[in-house]
């Protein structure tokens, strides 16, 4: 169900509602544009490899992003529930820059 109420709130609390939500913002808008690994990630937004695969993590447990492959060849993809949930995540996104 596209943007429901609970939908909106998990991702509210991801993005904008705990520590790192700014990076997994970040991680988000990079997997829009194209399929990267952690090391293409961490590299791209000058962050820690073990930060990249911490934030993964968060993002791969509360179904923001899917994987592909295995060990070394994984690829990270935005999700089906990300990409239902779109406006709601560019709703966020516009209103946290306007926040900086």
């Amino acid at each position: 169900m596209a943007n429901d109420p609970e939908s909106k709130r998990l991702m509210w609390f991801i993005f904008a509602g705990s520590r790192g939500g700014l990076t997994r913002l970040r991680i988000i808008s990079l997997l829009k544009k194209i399929p990267l690994n952690t090391n293409q990630l961490s590299k791209e937004l000058g962050f820690d490899y073990k930060a990249i695969q911490h934030h993964i993590k968060v993002l791969e447990k509360n179904n923001m992003i899917t994987k592909v492959g295995e060990k070394y060849s994984v690829m990270y993809f935005i999700s089906t529930f990300l990409e239902t949930n779109m406006e709601t995540f560019e709703e966020i996104e516009g209103k946290l820059d306007k926040s900086k």
